[in-house]
């Protein structure tokens, strides 16, 4: 019987106990004096978060069919448990055999959003590891970033030893023998993070320097050690059919944000907004084999005794055999109890006729994502949808027995006005009623709920709107005003509802995806002050942040309100995420004029994904 990290008195004094324990369903139990590496596998945000990414649990098991390896999960432990862990000295330790985490040999944390990197150094403290790479000795596990987040390592490159860039399934392997070669031979740390910066994806921070002009901007970014790169290549998986699925998830026993097993159906998008930084890194869209899908689902949902199944992936409509796979699971678990979820569908007949299959009409709502409110700004944004498109999915959805619509809303867009503004409450006006025109008085399910929520534009990393300013807070909260003041005026305004987003936040958010190294003191000294779960909004403050920035000397409108020239050098550059730099280029210059660039599978766009050969890209070859 494992022996827990925590005693009874603490389990028994902390929210959610359960969080700590281990002991899932499906968990891997393993020997550890049997394998010759260690590897935590960390999501730095709190269990119920942690527990609901699919990438961890691939990952997850992927390294534990290796015989010679144990991975194991760690998360970040929430404020009651931090503060006594702290207080007692306890050092953060892994769910499966409740060991600390310093004695791993690696620590990998995935980086899926920038408001939780506070908490990668609260779990580098808390493991007792040090927060700076350059001070661990050959006795400290091997920190290794990856996720969405690594394409731009920059801010967190001195607290990580290696960056892994792209997908995970690829060369994995090849650096877990790297290592187990190097520590065989007893070779020192160095050594190890030499022979890595050989191998594709993976990138040593250590290994390289940046020069700065006076101005602020990078001058120069190259190697110092002959083994790192010129450039690092982003890893792909090109063919899913040889690439094992997971057979039997863990399973939680406390509720978790999303209770449900997870299909994969593909990788990437063909749609190409200009604001989607997953569109870009993920090129080029890769579908599963339908009978290999049908037989990971049947595995899902019979190892894990789940009564739903989402189907996962950026646009599930543009998926070539999306209605064989919804009739096979339609068919197969016909009065078994098993819902099916269908996020990131285009709301079309189709789409609309299966949703009535799987759904409780009355008690579930559509969601379209306009993300403009003017068809002029939606051409911007490449958003490839149409004021027609949109109310005619929702008459369809009204005489489906709809009667609850989610509109998902952008403001602070490159190149908005007030009337793009204005149009979000019209647009909301248009939808509420087309109900009343559509659905008769005595066929009606009460009145319409049309809610719209207006998030803040973000400038990614990897897409056209790179080059673009950001609005500062206080423009952020004037602009939202003008929507709210427009739904007031709105005749339906009863059935009308308008949310939005935190700006402070936001702005906190812009400055950590296109920061440089300059930002990793910010973020170290807002940890050092207390900054933690600032994805949280209950936890995020503000002040620490201002604060952090004015001690460490950083503007932190060098990193928002400043429009980058089209010949700067950008912190990532280093980085080939496949989609060439002069494409991101024509794709910014087309925005400007409002000029729409077709979908993949309409006409290629020559945006440099085709030398992967394979994807959407060679679909006419094959």
């Amino acid at each position: 019987m494992r022996k827990l990290a925590l005693p009874d008195e603490i389990l028994l004094s902390i929210q959610q106990p359960a969080r700590y324990i281990g002991g899932e369903v499906n968990m891997c139990v393993k020997d550890p004096k049997n394998v010759a590496i260690r590897f935590a596998m960390c999501f730095p945000d709190v269990y119920d978060i942690g527990m609901s990414h699919l990438g961890i649990q691939i990952l997850y098991d992927m390294f534990n069919r290796r015989e010679d390896t144990y991975c194991e999960r760690v998360y970040s432990p929430w404020s009651d448990l931090d503060q006594i862990m702290r207080r007692e000295k306890i050092p953060l330790f892994a769910l499966e055999s409740q060991d600390p985490v310093k004695d791993f040999d690696f620590l990998g944390i995935t980086l899926q959003y920038e408001m939780c990197y506070t908490n990668v150094l609260q779990i580098l403290d808390l493991s007792q590891i040090p927060l700076h790479a350059k001070d661990r000795g050959e006795d400290m596990p091997i920190v290794i970033g990856g996720g969405p987040c690594a394409y731009n390592p920059e801010p967190l490159a001195e607290f990580f030893d290696l960056f892994y860039i792209g997908e995970g399934e690829t060369v994995y392997d090849r650096l877990m023998d790297c290592y187990k070669e190097i520590k065989k031979s007893g070779g020192s740390r160095k050594r190890f993070l030499e022979q890595a910066a050989k191998i594709p994806g993976i990138y040593v921070p250590s290994f390289y320097d940046v020069d700065y002009h006076p101005d602020g901007t990078i001058k120069r970014f190259a190697p110092n050690n002959p083994n790192a790169k010129e450039r690092i290549t982003k890893e792909l998986v090109m063919d899913f059919n040889q690439v094992d699925y997971i057979d039997k998830p863990l399973v939680p026993y406390i509720k978790v944000t999303q209770d449900r097993v997870v299909l994969e159906i593909m990788r990437g998008c063909i749609r190409g907004c200009r604001f989607c930084q997953a569109g870009t890194i993920y090129r080029p869209m890769r579908e599963k084999d339908l009978d290999s899908l049908k037989r990971s689902a049947v595995k899902l949902l019979t190892s894990t005794g789940h009564e739903e199944i989402s189907l996962s992936s950026l646009s599930s409509s543009d998926y070539r055999q999306l209605e064989g796979l919804i009739r096979f699971l339609i068919d197969e678990f016909n009065g078994k109890g098993i819902n099916i979820s269908l996020p990131s569908l285009r709301i079309d007949a189709f789409s609309l006729d299966v949703m009535k299959k799987v759904q409780d009409v009355k008690k579930s709502s559509l969601t379209f994502a306009p993300e403009a409110g003017s068809q002029r700004l939606r051409d911007v944004i490449n958003k490839g949808l149409t004021e027609e498109d949109i109310l005619s999915g929702a008459a369809q959805a009204f005489r489906g027995g709809w009667n609850r619509v989610k509109l998902y809303f952008m403001l602070g867009l490159p190149t908005e006005t007030r009337e793009d503004m204005e149009g979000i409450a019209l647009l909301s006006e248009k939808i509420a009623e087309t109900y009343y025109d559509e659905i008769p008085k005595e066929q009606r399910h009460g009145k319409v709920q049309v809610v719209a929520s207006s998030s803040f534009f973000v400038p990614k990393p990897f897409t056209p709107f790179q080059w673009a300013r950001m609005c500062t807070k206080e423009e952020f909260i004037e602009r939202a005003n003008i929507v709210r003041q427009k739904f007031r005026e709105m005749k339906n305004r009863k059935s009308l509802k308008y949310n939005w987003h935190e700006a402070e936040l936001t702005v906190l958010e812009g400055i950590l995806a296109r920061g440089d190294r300059k930002v990793g003191r910010v973020i170290e000294e807002a940890y050092k002050n207390g900054a933690m779960f600032d994805s949280w909004s209950e936890y995020f403050n503000n002040d620490i942040w201002l604060d952090a920035f004015k001690a460490c000397g950083v503007s932190m409108d060098f990193y928002t309100v400043r429009e980058r020239g089209l010949d700067e050098i950008f912190p990532w550059d280093f980085i080939d995420a496949g989609v060439s730099k002069e494409f991101l280029k024509q794709e910014w210059l087309r925005a400007m004029e409002g000029k729409v660039t077709p979908n993949c599978r309409m006409r290629c766009g020559g945006c440099g994904a085709a030398k992967f050969k394979g994807g959407v890209c060679h679909e006419s070859k094959d």
